[in-house]
């Protein structure tokens, strides 16, 4: 199958949009009224239905915080935060599930889980309180670890995996919730080469077959190796979105990393030269 891009129809709401964001934490220790410096500052952006695309930028300024606010974990001081056209202020936490899948840097797994137990977490938002996963929830569960390449170890507890089984299990426990937008923050922190191409191949994949795909990273080649669009941010404002062959040049580059850096394109790829 071919790796075009669903084409945006501007008529068409964007899978996500931000309108005039701002956001800060609550200064700690101290009255929930006094609030903190702000982390987002007048953010306004669309994310096409269809696309992937990666929100680069040195560690601090946001990228995690951007990503809990589409969740819905965080609510902006200012501003709104859209899903398809549905303000996500009004959604239910079961749509929220249905609709978006977190793959987090990292999480602490308190109970001795299996991997398809695991893995089967991504089927509650379909499933009623105290319900059991049934026959086709574990089908999907073994389907998402067989994408992931974890199949032969579904028995095998998550405590006993590497770190990088790991951050794959937690990738096939997103993409158990058949989201329409999958949320991938840092997703190749622990990858060695051959994963983190398995997960560039996993994250064109999911694209062909209609997911939007968000992910956070410092890597500007990995962002322009995965991507088709890039969100580039310093200090919590909004430096440049576009198409990552627009987006990713040496000028925005060195603007957000404070550094002296060139892109050259070497057999097809983006390189970026100190």
């Amino acid at each position: 199958m071919s790796d075009t891009v669903t084409v945006y129809e501007p008529d068409h709401p964007p899978a996500i949009r931000l309108t005039s964001v701002d956001f800060g934490y609550p200064h700690r220790n101290k009255p929930a009224t006094e609030q903190g410096p702000l982390v987002l500052k007048n953010l306004s952006l669309a994310i096409p239905p269809g696309s992937i695309t990666a929100i680069l930028g040195p560690n601090g300024v946001g990228k995690t915080t951007l990503l809990n606010l589409i969740l819905g974990w965080l609510q902006p001081r200012a501003g709104n935060v859209t899903l398809f056209g549905q303000d996500t202020s009004t959604a239910t936490r079961r749509e929220m599930g249905r609709t978006l899948a977190l793959v987090p840097q990292d999480e602490h797994i308190p109970f001795e889980y299996t991997m398809r137990d695991y893995v089967l977490l991504g089927r509650a938002p379909y499933l009623g309180p105290l319900q059991a996963p049934g026959a086709e929830d574990i089908t999907i569960a073994e389907s998402a670890l067989e994408t992931v390449g974890l199949r032969h170890l579904a028995d095998r507890s998550v405590a006993e995996t590497s770190g990088g089984e790991k951050q794959l299990a937690m990738v096939a426990r997103a993409l158990a919730q058949e989201p329409r937008v999958l949320l991938m923050d840092e997703p190749t922190a622990h990858l060695d080469l051959r994963n983190r191409r398995r997960a560039v191949d996993l994250i064109r994949r999911h694209r062909r077959e209609g997911v939007t795909v968000v992910l956070t990273t410092h890597d500007a080649e990995f962002a322009a190796a995965a991507a088709d669009r890039m969100i580039l941010l310093s200090s919590g404002t909004l430096v440049a979105e576009g198409p990552v062959t627009d987006v990713m040049t040496g000028e925005n580059l060195s603007r957000v990393f404070s550094i002296d850096l060139e892109v050259q394109e070497i057999g097809g790829r983006a390189i970026v030269i100190w």
